[in-house]
């Protein structure tokens, strides 16, 4: 059965445009935009109307960095696919892409195939995979040819956790070098894991056993360290290079001159270390554990370094590591100990949020917003413009967004399957009124309309920064 929708009186904005426009939806699909109040627009017959007068008309946001239900240090995240998607839906996200892990001695295809078992019929809005490569060796290698023809064209490498992660530099020249052949995207997460595990040590040797040191022994200079060295060995490879999470000013600084260099290098952050810091580590009362994340928050000066790399597109994307443990039983395994602490935040439903209080602070622009929360990740994984943006063809995610609404964040109202907030009594301007996926309603004026199993698996091209 077909269904049309008009979407009438609001302000698209797209990473491009922002126009007074009403769009037309047909079977799931953008059909067509057209200037509102003329005739063209007022022609349009639908099954349905919505009223955006007032409101922003933006594409759903894509996530490219997230982990449902990821094992991490004897417990797992908690939220599943299907709490966390439609947690994403309520934040205004319509795509996430997730992490499938690779165990050390198995094949990436075992990873991917778990990973697919978890999602399967169980997200609210559409997800894809990046895979996570714990064992580098021959067949590793030949796997991820076959992986990125069949659509899971990224793969992620750890220059951090000795013994679980953990890449060396030979491995992770073999994987960059297969990469520069196969037009994968290697996503690397830049910390150098040896020294650290050094400092972790000798920090406990000391009685420096509470969240703060967290941050402390995981030094800005080692995450620059490993940035610098990611990029060397991706220039070597011929590779290009996508760095996770940047959090210090000094990993920024190497990505600039990187970039200044014309390499294909590229940075993702995520709204925490815009928006939090080392005084969050060090709330007391074991508080600061909700805080622990890998790389670290950073000191407050980083902030703005990471804003105006941002604005000079030094870095490209935000997404959220949205990774949650709950402080109850989880983050509490390590009390007496910060090296036990489950390191990942919950955020899949902040982030729209929060990059729209960046462009309410001055920090953005409204289409910068646009770029580096749906456009620009679409790119970067090979969605777009399926996903991450307003265009006749494009998928109808689309989002009814009321910049002038007001919104105290808060874990008495979230949906995210955590027991905290991260942003707790954060006050915030703008909020997601209704969220379409593929022209069906999902959140419709405030209230979840979506299920489970809405969301389909999205195989997705090569970079689109790199064509």
């Amino acid at each position: 059965m077909s269904t049309r929708t008009v979407i009438r009186g609001g302000l698209v904005i797209t990473a491009s445009d922002e126009l007074h426009a009403d769009v037309l939806i047909e079977d799931g699909r953008i059909a067509a935009l057209a200037t509102s109040g003329t005739p063209t627009a007022d022609a349009w017959t639908a099954d349905r109307v919505i009223d955006a007068t007032g409101k922003y008309v933006i594409p759903g946001g894509v996530d490219a960095h997230t982990h449902m239900e990821m094992p991490f240090g004897g417990t797992k995240a908690a939220d599943t696919f299907e709490t966390g998607t439609r947690a994403a839906a309520w934040g205004g996200t319509t795509t996430i892409v997730d992490f499938a892990i690779q165990s050390v001695g198995g094949a990436l295809r075992e990873g991917l195939d778990a990973w697919h078992a978890k999602a399967e019929g169980n997200c609210a809005i559409d997800y894809g995979f990046h895979m996570i490569v714990s064992d580098v060796n021959e067949s590793t290698l030949k796997e991820m040819d076959l992986l990125v023809q069949e659509g899971v064209t990224s793969f992620k490498q750890f220059m951090a956790y000795p013994g679980v992660f953990y890449s060396d530099d030979g491995q992770i020249l073999r994987a960059m070098q297969r990469a520069a052949d196969n037009g994968g995207l290697i996503m690397m997460h830049a910390e150098n894991g040896i020294a650290i595990d050094v400092l972790v040590e000798q920090a406990l040797a000391r009685g420096e056993t509470d969240p703060r040191y967290h941050g402390e022994v995981r030094k800005s200079l080692l995450e620059a360290e490993a940035t610098h060295r990611a990029i060397k060995l991706a220039q070597v490879a011929g590779a290009p290079l996508y760095v996770v999470h940047v959090s210090a000013m000094e990993a920024v600084a190497e990505l600039a001159k990187a970039r200044d260099e014309g390499l294909p290098v590229f940075g993702e952050t995520c709204p925490q270390y815009l928006f939090l810091s080392t005084d969050n580590l060090a709330e007391p009362d074991f508080e600061g554990a909700k805080y622990v994340c890998s790389t670290p928050l950073r000191p407050k000066e980083h902030q703005a370094k990471l804003w105006q790399g941002l604005r000079t597109n030094d870095l490209q994307v935000v997404s959220t590591d949205h990774c949650p443990f709950c402080f109850v039983g989880q983050k509490e395994m390590g009390r007496g100990d910060f090296s036990k602490i489950p390191n990942g935040m919950p955020g899949v439903e902040n982030r729209m949020d929060l990059l729209h209080q960046g462009v309410v602070d001055g920090h953005i622009s409204r289409r910068r917003w646009i770029e580096i929360a749906c456009a620009s990740p679409a790119r970067m994984f090979g969605l777009y413009p399926k996903k991450g943006t307003i265009a006749p063809g494009a998928d109808a995610d689309v989002v009814i967004y009321d910049p002038n609404a007001e919104q105290t964040v808060s874990a008495e109202t979230h949906h995210m399957n955590v027991d905290y907030s991260a942003y707790e009594g954060k006050r915030l301007t703008g909020r997601v009124e209704t969220v379409l996926s593929r022209g069906e309603l999902v959140i419709t004026e405030r209230e979840y309309t979506g299920h489970a199993g809405h969301g389909v698996y999205t195989p997705r091209s090569t970079s689109q920064y790199l064509n």
